[in-house]
């Protein structure tokens, strides 16, 4: 009977071996990751400047991956609608959101989200960021920010300046130069920035603040004028163009920046190959070459620089949508 009851025994521990060395090492389904097609949700429409990165970037991180990395079009409510379907997918890293700066605003913008950006996304890596510039009518006789701030404070609600629309960076980039210039502009929102833009050229506007890349062409041609951009540092893509900072507004920066975040409670390992495959793909030449073409910075990093850059971001904004009266369109 002891022989019997020491053979079961060993029998036992001979199977729960065979099952740890199946189930391997703490970890090992996180490090094997991906095992099929990653979603990578872009809760905008195709063509915009967050698609084109996206699609300039899938191809590498698919290659580095080892699985297709699929860009799926999720827009609507204002970048809303795309980010709660990565909310509420199961976290295992096969679906993951293009962040953006929209998302650090929108967390202070609508009060109703049915998620928190820092408490139901994890960060992976920031992307890019993307300066946004101040144009005027070339009719206006202003040619620098010193020179805007004057005639706004000469004739107080009378400039209009054009957004894409109510509370998009770019809208929220003009009101804080209006609270940190101390001038009294008023915002025309559009339903889009190309059609702002076509209304400064036919002079129907005086100011747009714009992202650079929608921008650039028309500053080129001179169909309107680029003053300042509204970066920390200047743009590589028009390095004449000074800092709103540097040009008489000091502390002034507002910048749209792009990244990668996964559902909350993403495994540690999952995160961290990801980080690893954003960050190399950024290193790539031709990559590079294309995103400055654009007129956007490669800004990757770690997860914990992230967590703080959107942080700071949330603040900033909650605070400019704070004082600016600013409520969702």
């Amino acid at each position: 009977m002891a022989v019997l009851d020491l053979v079961q025994g060993v029998r036992r521990l001979l199977i729960a071996f065979a099952l740890l060395a199946a189930a391997g090492p703490p970890g090992r389904a996180a490090d094997t990751w991906p095992t099929r097609p990653v979603r990578w949700i872009v809760p905008y429409v195709a063509g915009g400047s967050t698609d084109i990165t996206a699609r300039l970037l899938a191809p590498g991180l698919s290659a580095d991956l080892g699985q297709p990395v699929l860009v799926e079009n999720r827009p609507g409510a204002a970048g809303n609608l795309g980010t709660e379907v990565v909310v509420n997918a199961a976290p295992d890293g096969h679906t993951i959101l293009f962040a953006t700066v929209a998302n650090a605003i929108n967390d202070s913008l609508y009060t109703n989200l049915p998620f928190a950006l820092e408490r139901d996304l994890a960060p992976v890596s920031l992307l890019t960021k993307l300066p946004n510039v101040v144009d005027v009518n070339p009719d206006l006789p202003i040619t620098s920010i010193a020179g805007l701030i004057e005639y706004a404070r000469a004739h107080p609600g009378k400039l209009n300046f054009g957004s894409g629309g109510t509370g998009t960076s770019i809208h929220l980039s003009g009101e804080l130069f209006k609270t940190l210039a101390h001038v009294d502009m008023v915002h025309v929102p559009y339903r889009g920035a190309a059609v702002a833009l076509a209304d400064l050229m036919a002079g129907q506007i005086q100011l747009l603040f714009d992202n650079l890349p929608g921008s650039i062409e028309q500053i080129r041609s001179g169909r309107v004028r680029g003053l300042a951009v509204t970066s920390a540092t200047r743009s590589p893509a028009m390095p004449d163009l000074p800092t709103v900072a540097e040009a008489g507004v000091p502390g002034y920066e507002a910048t749209a920046w792009f990244g990668v975040s996964v559902p909350a409670k993403t495994p540690a390992t999952v995160v961290a190959r990801l980080n690893r495959a954003v960050v190399q793909v950024l290193a790539q030449p031709a990559v590079l070459q294309r995103l400055s073409a654009l007129g956007s910075v490669p800004t990757p990093g770690t997860p914990a620089e992230m967590a703080a850059f959107v942080h700071g971001e949330i603040a900033k904004w909650a605070k400019v949508i704070a004082e600016a009266h600013v409520t969702p369109p």
